[in-house]
């Protein structure tokens, strides 16, 4: 392992300067001239960061540019959801134990762990309060609606990342809710009317208060477009915007929002947002393409005078600060046997259950009841009622794996497997094969992304829903992910909400079994019917 040591600014020729200022997206399996073009670059000491995805080729990599920097080059990638054994529902599973001393424990391990891979820049928390159904999972991503309980629980996930050796990039700057919430910032440009005034009373209270304490190492800039404070450029590439927090006393590094989304490259093209962006006050620009092309597009921008020596100097300044911030010792290398114990409570308790007046919590262990498993699209149903798995291998969301969940724990039950987009040949079936039976119990999941818009239930699964409860057949839906989904569901008497993690759908089938009771909170006005 080299001897690492800070580079220094004034050593520094403009074509290190260049590529200090670039977070390229790296990964295993990129071309042997693209692996090799980073690794000279690393060398020369010309790269700032990169952006590694995470998984065992992606850990290898890290192991060799560790081997080959000897200086702190930043290695960071998203980890919302956790890393490795430390999963977790996203950061909305937080939200809905409402508990500090659990978003601690998440900060910690993901701190540990993740430093001990290699990484020392974690793009968490995320403290955007968010309103309202979504899109590309912004409510499962977020800790809640109220901006002061989304404060706190990022207040202990920060000072958890900072005791495991993390640095940490709250995102995504400045957190306004966008005026149409249907339109995706993957997809399209979107846009947001909210006042300077009304970010400090309210969006940015995370931020400055993550400031205050010592916690706000970076902040990732986001693509929406604050109309009524720059009308021209997005907030990544808005030098108004950024100012703002810069003049409430934020030092820290500024990263971009991957400039790959259209919602910059529809109106800006693909070269020229890396010099905007830089040119506007961040420090990092998250190209989230390979490193040929990104060390490419950044020269090119300074070659047409988009991107000066004056913000160039100023960025890798910032970027220099957050590199030797990152020599720092961890305060804790691992957790605790207690620790990792207490970290399942995070996926137990973070299931919320609703009732009626005089209905239990629990079905019979013993009865017979007709489970209905939604599936994703993809997969494949056979006539038989049978799933095909190997359609469906990634992921938190198993079908298979509920389907033998139910099996062993409602032995006098049926399963039967549903589309997303069922046909009138498997509505039909539904509701014949689910007949004799004491109940039906629904089991639905949004499995959210970006690209595809905004989350909901599809009709056909609505209209054979709705038509089981004209003789109010469904006792008990039982879904996983954005809570506004369930809003167009049919009223049922008991309605389990869960994360979008495999540890919290198997506990809501316990719960649901009487095993233990749910203790988890909603942390959205989701207008239940």
């Amino acid at each position: 392992m080299n001897e690492i040591r800070e580079l220094k600014f004034e050593n520094l020729t403009t074509e290190q300067k260049l590529g200090l200022v670039i977070t390229p997206l790296f990964q295993p399996t990129m071309s042997d001239e693209i692996i090799d073009f980073t690794f000279d670059l690393i060398k020369k000491r010309a790269l700032g960061s990169v952006w590694i995805n995470t998984g065992p080729k992606g850990f290898a990599l890290i192991k060799k540019i560790r081997e080959t920097a000897d200086y702190p080059i930043i290695i960071m990638t998203d980890a919302e959801s956790g890393l490795e054994e430390y999963k977790i529902g996203k950061h909305n599973a937080l939200g809905c134990t409402g508990n500090p001393e659990l978003a601690y424990l998440f900060g910690k391990a993901v701190g540990t762990r993740a430093r001990g891979l290699g990484y020392n820049v974690i793009c968490n928390p995320i403290v955007d309060a968010a309103h309202g159904n979504s899109v590309c999972g912004s409510n499962i991503r977020s800790l809640g609606d109220n901006v002061n309980k989304v404060t706190e629980l990022a207040i202990a996930m920060a000072e958890g990342m900072h005791d495991g050796g993390l640095l940490t990039v709250a995102k995504h700057y400045p957190s306004a809710q966008h005026d149409d919430p249907g339109i995706d910032s993957h997809m399209a440009e979107t846009s947001s009317s909210l006042t300077e005034e009304q970010l400090l009373e309210s969006n940015l209270v995370p931020y400055l208060e993550l400031m205050k304490r010592g916690l706000l190492d970076g902040i990732m800039t986001g693509h929406c477009r604050l109309v009524n404070i720059d009308s021209e450029y997005p907030a990544s590439l808005s030098k108004k915007v950024i100012d703002i927090i810069r003049r409430q006393g934020f030092e820290g590094f500024a990263v971009t929002d991957a400039l790959t989304m259209m919602g910059v490259v529809a109106k800006f093209g693909l070269t020229d947002p890396t010099g905007l962006s830089i040119a506007a006050g961040n420090d990092l620009a998250l190209t989230y393409f390979d490193p040929i092309s990104s060390y490419k597009a950044i020269c090119e921008c300074y070659e047409k005078g988009i991107l000066t020596d004056e913000a160039l100097d100023s960025a890798v300044k910032r970027v220099l600060a957050t590199q030797k911030k990152t020599m720092k010792e961890p305060k804790y290398t691992e957790l605790t046997s207690e620790e990792k114990e207490a970290f399942k409570r995070i996926n137990r308790e973070s299931v919320y259950e609703k009732t009626d007046d005089g209905v239990s919590e629990s079905i019979t262990i013993d009865g017979r009841h007709f489970f209905c498993i939604l599936c994703p699209n993809e997969m494949d149903i056979r006539d038989s009622g049978a799933v095909a798995v190997a359609t469906f291998s990634g992921g938190w969301y198993h079908p298979d794996k509920i389907a033998d969940k139910i099996r062993t724990t409602f032995p006098n039950s049926e399963i039967y497997f549903m589309s997303e987009f069922p046909s009138g040949k498997m509505n039909m079936q539904l509701l014949e094969k689910s007949l004799g039976f004491e109940d039906v119990v629904f089991v639905t999941f949004f499995e959210s992304d970006a690209y595809i818009g905004t989350e909901c239930l599809t009709s056909r699964v609505l209209s054979v829903a709705n038509a089981m409860q004209v003789t109010n057949r469904i006792s008990t839906l039982v879904h996983f992910g954005n809570p506004f989904v369930v809003e167009d569901f049919p009223h049922v008497g008991r309605l389990l909400i869960g994360t979008t993690a495999s540890d919290n759908v198997e506990c809501a089938f316990d719960i649901l079994a009487g095993k233990y009771k749910a203790k988890g909170v909603l942390t959205y006005d989701v207008k239940l019917n």
